[in-house]
């Protein structure tokens, strides 16, 4: 038992030492399991089966764990921050903080996309390489929670990434609905406005292509493998193209 417990607490080789020193930069603390955060860095592009269901020793499993405590803490964070606020406003500003590209970012912030093990040639994928490391980030959240429990890893959130790498006040007044402003901005300007469809295979996914037009001419083109942020990119572009938004954009 006492071996067990020693060798979870005191990496046993010098590569396993190095991690936990990477990890206590990020944390602040030293990982007691290591080997929770050894999966929460090992996509699924290298990992093995493990159980004869097909489970597989990849980080998969600890990113929904991971998930449901970054939920948690920053629904109880701006619950407290807006205390006036309905449950629309936090739960769309909620939805800024934990988009995949926030998390990504988030997980390059804090360098963690450095640890992160898997093929590169995963990054080809246009959808895997907008997630991976903030999937990464959340089973990272995960293996926090396992190794020191709910409050070291409610603090994690807080002081290590909500205070440092995000600024809740701007996201508030950041736009992210795209898609509906061009589409209000075309009603208010006597514009027709259409957003073009054309889908593809991409390995075993789909890749949609999304190509604004605004009065036939084309304005903004994007791709993704989900068809809504293809479509909120595009008519960002589109939006950015057309210097009467910026005007519209000032007075309302």
């Amino acid at each position: 038992m006492l071996r067990k417990l020693v060798t979870s607490v005191w990496p046993r080789n010098a590569k396993q030492r190095a991690l936990a020193l990477q990890i206590k930069s990020i944390t602040g603390f030293k990982p007691s399991r290591l080997v929770c955060y050894e999966q929460a860095l090992r996509h699924h592009s290298v990992s093995k089966t493990i159980h004869h269901n097909g489970s597989r020793d990849s980080n998969e499993r600890l990113e929904f764990l991971g998930d449901a405590m970054l939920n948690a803490v920053i629904a109880e964070y701006l619950f407290k921050k807006y205390p006036y606020q309905d449950e629309g406003f936090l739960t769309q500003l909620r939805s800024k903080i934990v988009s995949r590209e926030s998390l990504n970012d988030l997980a390059m912030k804090i360098q963690l996309n450095k640890l992160v093990v898997y093929d590169r040639r995963s990054m080809h994928n246009i959808n895997l390489r907008n997630s991976i490391f903030g999937n990464a980030l959340e089973a990272f959240l995960g293996a926090i929670f396992l190794d020191g429990g709910f409050t070291t890893c409610r603090d994690f959130i807080l002081d290590k990434l909500l205070k440092y790498h995000v600024d809740v006040d701007k996201l508030e007044h950041t736009e992210t609905n795209f898609k509906g402003r061009l589409i209000e901005f075309g009603q208010k300007k006597s514009l027709n406005v259409e957003f073009d469809v054309e889908e593809r295979p991409d390995g075993k996914q789909k890749l949609f292509t999304i190509k604004v037009l605004v009065n036939k001419e084309l304005k903004g083109q994007a791709e993704h493998t989900n068809k809504k942020k293809a479509e909120q990119m595009a008519a960002q572009k589109a939006l950015d193209s057309i210097p009467d938004y910026i005007t519209y954009l000032a007075a309302n």
